[in-house]
């Protein structure tokens, strides 16, 4: 893109980014709604970078005229996302997003947002934006480009001691399944060539509570976030994951990523440049680690990855 005064202010940010990138002083734009406060640069022991000017200069005039990206957040969804005890958004998408506004030297703001509003939130011009553990799907590539982040596939999690005997994905033919309301899961158990009653539910912690009341059998997710729930929940004495030999990554793998409105392609450009960056730095790695998903690693920033499930 053609250089405006505007980029050069953008250049002065970065620079002003990579002196202070690892101190704790709050930026302007960075305040998340819902009242979860945040700096738009990591804190504490969260992992940070510096500012990579060049990139900086891939950003499209609108952001820069801005000052920040609007980031879209399911929060809580650990540990894709959640509140720290001073109610700051950390997790794997917060963390991310707050290294990818640090190599662009820019601010971001994390904005919580329902799961199944996050795309009209964009189309709305609320968000830039989604950093939810969104699944990259052809429908989706409809309306958005996704830089792919993560692959795995979803795990069945069910209560502690399995008394469904669930042990496939096929088990569950004549169950009630609890998903989290426009997951690909739910999409993924209605395509099965058998009845299941997928029992769709506002919130991912929504769909926890229905296994653990009773009113379903099962409960899926992508696999990073139900391992994480049946480890921590009453320290891992409610739930258990299915374990299938046959898919030891989770059910159907798929890409999940940053979701983007497809017109936007200068900023598509911009964050997967960022992400790129990122990962040969080995700092997204060390986010990845830090929220014990590193296993779902990709090897390199690509875009629309994600093909139509078998």
């Amino acid at each position: 893109m053609k250089k405006t005064p505007l980029t050069l202010l953008a250049a002065a940010a970065a620079l002003t980014l990579a002196i202070t990138g690892c101190s704790n002083a709050a930026t302007s734009g960075a305040e998340a709604s819902g009242g979860a406060g945040g700096d738009s640069l990591p804190a504490g022991d969260e992992i940070s970078t510096t500012t990579d000017a060049a990139l900086t200069e891939l950003l499209p005039d609108d952001i820069v005229e801005k000052g920040r990206i609007d980031i879209a957040v399911d929060i809580p969804f650990p540990p894709m996302a959640m509140y720290d005890d001073s109610n700051r958004a950390i997790g794997f998408d917060p963390e991310l997003g707050r290294l990818i506004g640090q190599k662009l030297g820019i601010d971001v703001s994390l904005n919580k947002q329902a799961f199944d509003s996050v795309i009209p939130s964009l189309q709305a011009g609320k968000n830039d934006i989604i950093m939810s553990g969104m699944n990259d799907t052809p429908e989706r590539q409809e309306t958005l480009s996704f830089v792919d982040y993560t692959h795995g596939g979803f795990a069945i999690a069910v209560k502690k001691g399995n008394p469904e005997g669930i042990t496939t994905q096929r088990d569950l033919c004549g169950l009630t399944v609890s998903v989290q309301k426009a997951t690909v899961q739910g999409e993924l158990l209605r395509a099965m060539d058998c009845d299941i009653n997928v029992m769709e539910l506002p919130s991912d912690l929504d769909a926890q509570t229905a296994l653990r009341a009773g009113k379903s059998q099962a409960y899926t997710a992508d696999a990073v976030v139900a391992e994480y729930v049946v480890a921590t929940t009453d320290d891992g004495k409610a739930f258990e994951i299915v374990r299938d030999a046959e898919n030891p990554a989770g059910f159907n793998p798929v890409y999940s990523g940053i979701g983007i409105l497809k017109g936007d392609t200068e900023l598509i450009e911009a964050v997967r440049a960022a992400l790129q960056s990122l990962i040969e730095e080995g700092t997204y790695q060390q986010v990845l680690d830090r929220n014990n998903i590193g296993a779902y690693a990709v090897e390199t920033a690509a875009v629309n990855q994600g093909k139509a499930a078998s």
